[in-house]
């Protein structure tokens, strides 16, 4: 029988509900943020508190800790789970650490890029991307597991690569196992209309939950300049609340009528709830709250101020497509070879390929050999990193391990205008999608892509796709082997992980 949780409760039952982001930054003491999750507990319409991890790329304090914490105190927690450093054994142990606590409403993310100050230090580990951690975190789930499974989207990107990509994914996460969506900030409502548009031609019923921001000038200045990564505020806005600063109260009460507005546009609009950061102090989200209900009836007057967007951004069904791009030599050789020979069904010429490559593969030497060879032919050509998990042909032969972040079911919600949010270069995802585009293959982007097996890694991914040892669509390892018994049979080393972090929380809450 499932816990209560105020969440998963309002977003079935269709009731408008409101959640707070509560940013567990290392700047901020973790005893005031449980003081002002006790506060925000007592707001009425408050159904849990949302805990970030990473948020802008820098490590702030444990979420778990915080979060089971902030349960003490009557919040209910929705944990921010990314999967930056983890890899699929971390990502698995911090769910049944989740599970064990009794914790329920997880936000699914990939994760900021972290920053670091030393240019000599290790890239940081992406081993999973955020649809293959809901995808882990829904057979978690059919193993016994209960997760109430949270996904974001940003609808305010302004190219149609980029647009498109957004809610590609955002179907993928959905077929992977997510419960619900929540947006990522922007002040354009044309563009949350979009989302909801989007989602009704297709079907898809899911709750989405509207992000609005109480946006103060500091903040407006970092985000015009695209930080964190995926926030971008327009000079518009910025300008308008530089001027609101100047008052006596430096702009408070501004703030919050914009927030309250907001609020009541994503209600009109159809959203299931507003997700609100930028201000998580209880007198200022009770006030937003009871503001936005008052001024719901007028929402759509409010909606014509918040028209912030970027001169001539994309917007699905209203800007004209771009031409299609010369998909170029390489994809068009490759697809001919592909049907000329076609190795994906079983057949002669596959058998004898893979009995070929198996007697290779007894011979060491000689399977180190084809792995060089196939590294040299592919290395100046895709930039391949000798993954031995090949998933060129589902990507119109663009190289996943050439994004910093090794996705492989689509962009970050990072980019800025087609590029990159790490390195000053387009995003590899533009490519893929153009190339699809060109092809007239965009509905195969939403095939699911599984994280690589990383014990490939500096093997031949041809011998291993011939002997079928890779993770590829149509040829998946399980993330999670369902046993039914084993979230209430755990290992003693999860139980001590989990005792661990219990007796943090108690050692915590005696240190308040």
């Amino acid at each position: 029988m499932p816990q209560p949780n105020p969440l998963r409760e309002a977003l079935q039952s269709g009731q408008f509900c409101y959640v707070v982001e509560l940013v567990a930054s290392r700047l901020t003491r973790e005893s005031r943020l449980l003081e002002v999750a006790s506060q925000l507990a007592r707001v009425p319409g408050v159904v849990a508190g949302s805990i970030t991890s990473y948020a802008g790329g820098a490590m702030g304090h444990d979420p778990i800790r915080v979060g089971t914490a902030a349960r003490a105190r009557g919040l209910t927690p929705n944990i921010h789970l990314t999967c930056v450093n983890r890899d699929v054994a971390a990502a698995r142990h911090a769910l049944e650490d989740l599970s064990a606590l009794g914790i329920e409403n997880v936000l699914a993310i990939t994760g900021d890029y972290p920053k670091s100050a030393d240019a000599s230090a290790e890239p940081p580990v992406f081993d999973l991307d955020s649809v293959q951690l809901v995808r882990m975190m829904d057979e978690l789930r059919r193993a016994g597991a209960s997760f109430w499974i949270a996904v974001a989207v940003s609808p305010f990107k302004y190219t149609e690569a980029d647009c498109r990509y957004q809610y590609l994914k955002l179907e993928k996460k959905f077929a992977a196992g997510a419960d619900y969506g929540i947006t990522q900030l922007g002040y354009d409502v044309q563009k949350f209309r979009e989302l909801r548009q989007y989602l009704g031609e297709r079907g898809i019923s899911k709750p989405v939950l509207g992000s609005v921001y109480v946006l103060g000038a500091k903040a407006a200045e970092k985000m015009s300049k695209g930080e964190p990564p995926g926030c971008w505020v327009a000079p518009e806005l910025v300008k308008k609340i530089r001027e609101e600063t100047q008052a006596a109260d430096k702009g408070t009460a501004a703030r919050l009528e914009r927030a309250a507005r907001m609020v009541a546009i994503v209600r009109g609009l159809g959203y299931a709830g507003a997700y609100i950061g930028g201000d998580h102090q209880a007198d200022h989200v009770r006030w937003i709250i009871k503001r936005s209900e008052a001024l719901a009836p007028r929402w759509e007057e409010f909606a014509e101020e918040f028209q912030y967007a970027p001169k001539h951004g994309f917007y699905l069904g209203q800007s004209a497509a771009k031409p299609p791009v010369d998909r170029g030599m390489v994809p068009w050789v490759l697809d001919a070879m592909g049907k000329t020979f076609d190795v994906r069904t079983e057949g002669t010429l596959r058998r004898t390929l893979r009995s070929a490559f198996g007697w290779i593969d007894r011979h060491p030497a000689m399977a180190r050999g084809l792995e060089r060879v196939e590294y040299a032919v592919k290395r100046p050509v895709f930039g391949c990193e000798a993954c031995g998990n090949c998933v060129l042909g589902d990507m119109e032969y663009v190289c996943p391990q050439t994004c910093p972040k090794h996705m492989r079911n689509g962009p970050c919600g990072g980019t800025s205008n087609g590029r990159c949010e790490v390195v000053d270069k387009p995003c590899i995802w533009v490519g893929v999608y153009e190339r699809a585009a060109a092809a007239n293959e965009v509905e195969e982007l939403r095939t699911y892509i599984p994280p690589p097996d990383r014990r490939l890694t500096g093997t031949s991914s041809w011998i291993n796709y011939f002997l079928e040892r890779d993770n590829r669509p149509g040829h998946e390892h399980a993330l999670v082997t369902i046993q039914p018994a084993r979230t209430a049979a755990r290992s003693e080393t999860q139980d001590s992980t989990v005792e661990t972090r219990e007796e943090s929380v108690r050692g915590a809450a005696r240190r308040m």
